[in-house]
This record gives C-alpha cells, structure tokens and sequence, in this order.
C-alpha cells in the first residue's frame, strides 16, 4: 500500500461539485452527513504528468465546464483575441481525374510553410 502526502491531492475546482449527490462525496456520521468536494491525485513524480491539464485540477468534464459557465468572462479577460489568428498555408493543387464518365476534383493543402 502506497501512503500519499496531503501535498499529492488537491480538491476539485469545479463550482457544483459539493452539490452533486454521489457515494463517494458523502461524508459524516449519521444525522450530520455532507456532500464533500471530491478530492484530485496530483501525479508529480511521473514523466507524463503536466501541471496545465485540466483534469488536475476538476474531477469531471462537468465539473470543468461549471467553472467554465461561472467564470467565462474573466477566463477571456486574462488573453483577449482583438484579431482572429492565422497560419499561413501553400496554394491546394487541384487535379481533375474522371472516372467512370463523372469528374473527380481532388484538392490537397499542403501545410509546410518552408
């Protein structure tokens, strides 16, 4: 058995998780029972585990996207976009083939940009 730290958990951010009604958020004894926010494995010691995944920080996809809905506008605040994005891109090269009496056009984007 594996003994982890406090240090390796951190609770769920997302805004309704205390409120969601699942076994394994249901805490007390007898007449003084609570939902508790579910608690999320840190993996730190991993190669594999990067600090800006969502799901280190939300239990749920659900729970993720309550944040969301609740903190969107200073979500955007922190990065606005005044102008759209571009990534430039070669010509598509367009090649007309038939088959069987019925023209074909295939177009393919080249995507290299050296």
């Amino acid at each position: 058995m594996v003994v982890l730290a406090m240090s390796d958990f951190i609770w769920c951010h997302g805004t309704e998780c205390h409120k969601s009604r699942t076994q394994d958020r249901i805490r007390g004894s007898k007449g003084s029972k609570v939902l508790r926010t579910r608690k999320i494995k840190q993996h730190t010691n991993r190669e594999w585990y990067h600090p800006d995944q969502a799901y280190n920080y939300f239990c749920s996809q659900g729970c993720l996207m309550d944040f969301i809905r609740t903190h969107i506008q200073r979500i955007v605040a922190i990065d606005p976009r005044p102008e759209p994005l571009e990534t430039p891109i070669n010509d598509p090269e367009r090649s007309d083939t038939y088959y069987n009496g019925l023209k074909i056009t295939e177009r393919e984007v080249d995507t290299n940009t050296e």
